[in-house]
């Protein structure tokens, strides 16, 4: 098919007025927050090597890899997630009967073993090992690791939180959460994954993820509260990303997550926090579905797939609904406040249309 040669010469410009948003803006905010995590997890390795001392079972897991922190996840460039990895899930049986949206419970296989469990003081009467007396815990010795550790004057505990959270230099918050790595294994509630109908991802992505697995994590979870569920403060809160990851290689999906993230720092911090970088990764997973081929994803259809993610992200927070992309009964906009979604989605709506009809709209963003 011929292509007019404006059009040709429009499609470049925006190529080019891309790549020079990556290099400019993109990189800047990448180094700026590498410098970050370099220095706060300096100070959490500080703070975990006491809790170690004080209770050898919460070993931690945060290494560096040439730079890299394995189980770190930037939330924002001032906040961020650490995972901890906990040993042991021998003798407790993964529960996801569906009854906990998002969540799922560790259970004794075999009541006589209870002993056996690494764990065994926080197994409750009916076999479950709870969550949150495992995080209660570790808060504790957290707040005891702060006093001890020589960043004693930069690093606070955040308090009027069941989570375990850090204030570190008065500007990043860090929070840690204990967590068990499920290889192997794939929950029930995320069986109708992939959808057959969408040839993407490949047969050989999908095995490789359902064998990574996920992760179990000891957090609030918000689809929970109000329920009054029994199971609540037992529930461990899934968590897949490493499958995220796994599915955003190739092609421009790494490049356009990073775009998104560096438009969302700039133009979507809004007050009551209606928009986050995960609401961000979540559309781009969805965007994959709706763009299944590789030559979808190389720099010439970047611009379109980022349109495409801005309508999506409007659509969501009109009907205040945006579901997990593995859960999708889990609306991840719960708890969001209808009026701050209200007035993202005029400011979304704004970004949109200054991209769709301005072709220099790069440059101001």
């Amino acid at each position: 098919m011929l292509v007019p040669p404006e059009m040709m010469a429009a499609q470049s410009k925006l190529v080019y007025q891309m790549n020079k948003y990556y290099s400019e803006r993109v990189a800047s905010r990448k180094a700026q927050i590498a410098k970050t995590i370099h220095e706060v997890c300096r100070i959490v390795q500080d703070v975990l090597k006491e809790v170690e001392l004080q209770e050898p079972r919460f070993i931690s897991s945060l290494t560096d890899y040439n730079g890299r922190f394995d189980g770190l996840e930037v939330v924002s460039p001032h906040e961020f997630e650490i995972i901890i990895y906990l040993n042991q899930m021998g003798v407790l049986n993964f529960v996801d009967d569906g009854s906990l949206p998002g969540c799922a419970v560790l259970k004794l296989s075999d009541g006589r073993k209870r002993s056996m469990s690494l764990w065994v003081e926080f197994i409750t009467a009916s076999g479950y090992l709870s969550a949150r007396k495992i995080r209660s815990r570790f808060q504790t010795l957290v707040a005891q690791a702060c006093d001890k550790c020589s960043y004693r004057d930069c690093v606070k505990m955040i308090a009027e939180t069941t989570e375990v959270k850090l204030r570190i230099r008065e500007r990043y918050i860090v929070q840690i959460t204990p967590a068990f790595k499920c290889a192997g294994l794939w929950p029930r509630s995320a069986a109708h994954w992939p959808l057959p109908t969408i040839p993407w991802p490949h047969p050989n992505i999908v095995a490789e993820v359902k064998t990574e697995g996920f992760d179990l994590l000891s957090k609030e979870c918000l689809t929970l509260q109000g329920k009054n569920s029994a199971m609540e403060g037992d529930a461990w809160v899934l968590s897949f990303f490493e499958a995220e990851n796994r599915l955003l290689q190739g092609g421009c999906r790494r490049k356009c997550l990073s775009i998104l993230k560096t438009i969302r720092d700039r133009h979507l911090e809004l007050p009551g926090n209606p928009v986050t970088c995960y609401h961000m990764k979540t559309l781009l997973l969805y965007e994959c579905e709706k763009h299944p081929r590789e030559h979808e994803w190389d720099e010439a259809a970047l611009a379109d797939r980022i349109n495409g993610i801005f309508l999506q992200l409007i659509s969501s927070l009109q009907c205040r609904r945006c579901p997990h992309y593995f859960l999708p009964h889990v609306d991840l906009f719960k708890g969001k406040s209808p009026t701050a979604m209200e007035n993202a989605a005029k400011q979304v709506w704004r970004l949109t249309r200054e991209m769709l009809t301005n072709s220099r709209a790069f440059e101001k963003l």
